[in-house]
């Protein structure tokens, strides 16, 4: 019986992270478009990105984020950039934080 219940456990475990990484996939994004504006934060900045397709998204780009300071660019206002990170959506607004920046023009 003791035996059960750590088995039981352990599946419960299992199947909680498994449930989490899957989650956490689903919500990685690619974004591209023009940066309108940059705001400068602790660690980095947030870029506001308009895509062609009209959406507006603010990314949150930090050196932590992009795998450390070889991995970080700074972008300007005009650039038209690609970024990929996780994505979430609050009542108005698209936010992605950046793990990979894929170009800047």
């Amino acid at each position: 019986m003791k035996n059960l219940k750590k088995i039981s456990l352990v599946v419960v475990l299992m199947t909680f992270i498994i449930s989490c990484k899957t989650m956490k996939e689903n919500n990685i994004r690619t974004v591209s478009g023009k940066v309108e504006s940059v705001e400068s934060g602790k660690d980095g900045y947030t870029a506001k990105i308009n895509t062609d397709e009209k959406g507006v998204y603010f990314a949150t780009i930090s050196i932590v984020n992009v795998g450390g300071p070889q991995n970080y660019k700074q972008v300007k206002i005009g650039d038209v950039v690609s970024v990929k990170g996780e994505f979430w959506k609050t009542e108005e607004e698209n936010h992605i934080k950046v793990i990979q920046i894929l170009s800047v023009k």
